[in-house]
């Protein structure tokens, strides 16, 4: 047992899958995952789309293919990117067949979409041979027609059902090489979808709000939607969906995991909202040290306090740790002890160069271990 066993999630164990060098699912980190908006033809400019979310911390990029050219363009595209791509297919099964022979690591259908079980076999059959995934994509919005009926409108039970009805197409024609996502842009009916669907299936999910909307409020659903989710142990890799730069979905994606303690990465700041009380201009503070710290990658954490309230007992849990003062004069803390005074004109400077130093002494010591 941990010492702090409020903060323990207990994971739902699944299998364990890999998209391309990327092991879904089983023991494995939770993974986060982008969408790029380039067009897919536009080989340049979807190949540096992908390698700009792919260095903000993205492990797995999906890519569309809704046509031959497209489909084929991976062939290109995966030659000149270091992460798994995977084919986001509707409609036409070729196209699936197309991106496996192309370099796809792996490919997700929306059965709804594909039609007839022949077509859903040739494409196990192209993701045999080419060593590609699959992911189940069942979405609210295209559910199969028979299932709809059935259930009158998109309701957990219908999305189950679709999930399950494919799982087990592949399984008849034993691919176990899955994984599954039951997404709607509606945040309850997210949730208690996968609630069900975890229940009673094994295979890795994928979890996503689907369309939900610009910066501000997809963030919010995907946080509350995502969050539920993760705390209760379900969940083994991640998308946020958002109207906006697929970069922004990546550095939402890893901060949802990090805020739950689920995946360590980079700067962790801890800062509070400012006040009449504050000894420095505590806003503007963390905006330009989230610039100037975003290159680091090793886990570290960092409070930023602007009094003296909160700051000391903040900053005792913090590797970096700085408390605001009278007369400018700044508390630093180094591994939750006081360290020296810091005039305001000179603490940017010195907190990045301490957040350095202790991240040079992190890697250190884990190089020693190896």
């Amino acid at each position: 047992m941990s010492i702090r066993p409020f903060r323990d999630i207990k994971r739902r164990k699944t299998k364990e899958v890999k998209v391309g060098n990327v092991k879904v699912g089983g023991n494995n980190p939770i993974s986060v995952q982008s969408m790029t908006n380039t067009l897919t033809t536009d080989i340049k400019g979807t190949i540096k789309q992908i390698n700009e979310i792919y260095s903000e911390g993205a492990d797995i990029v999906r890519v569309s293919c809704p046509d031959e050219p497209s489909s084929k363009a991976l062939k290109e595209i995966t030659k000149h990117v270091d992460v798994p791509i995977v084919a986001d297919i509707h409609f036409h099964y070729k196209r699936a067949i197309e991106a496996a022979e192309n370099g796809a690591s792996c490919l997700r259908i929306n059965p709804g979409n594909i039609g007839s079980i022949y077509k859903i076999k040739e494409i196990i059959k192209a993701a045999r041979d080419n060593g590609c995934s699959i992911r189940v994509g069942v979405n609210a919005g295209s559910l199969e027609k028979d299932i709809l009926e059935k259930h009158k409108e998109p309701c957990p039970e219908a999305l189950v059902e679709s999930a399950l009805r494919n799982i087990k197409i592949l399984e008849d024609e034993d691919f176990d090489n899955l994984k599954v996502s039951v997404k709607s842009s509606d945040v309850f009916l997210s949730i208690e979808a996968y609630r069900q669907l975890s229940k009673v299936t094994d295979y890795p999910l994928h979890l996503g709000i689907t369309e939900a909307g610009s910066y501000l409020p997809g963030s919010i659903k995907s946080s509350i939607g995502l969050g539920a989710l993760l705390l209760d142990g379900i969940g083994d890799t991640i998308r946020v969906s958002l109207s906006d730069n697929p970069v922004e979905e990546v550095k939402i994606g890893n901060e949802i995991l990090k805020s739950l303690g689920l995946r360590e990465r980079g700067v962790k700041i801890i800062s509070c909202p400012s006040c009449a009380r504050q000894g420095f201009q505590v806003i503007e503070t963390v905006k330009v040290l989230e610039k100037k710290l975003s290159h680091i990658k090793t886990p570290i954490t960092l409070s930023v306090i602007g009094c003296v309230v909160n700051g000391p007992g903040e900053a005792a849990m913090t590797d970096v740790g700085i408390t605001g003062g009278q007369k400018g004069n700044n508390m630093l803390y180094l591994s939750g002890i006081q360290s020296e005074k810091v005039l305001t004109s000179e603490m940017i400077e010195k907190i990045i160069t301490e957040v350095e130093r202790k991240v040079s002494e992190i890697e250190d010591s884990q190089n020693d271990t190896i």
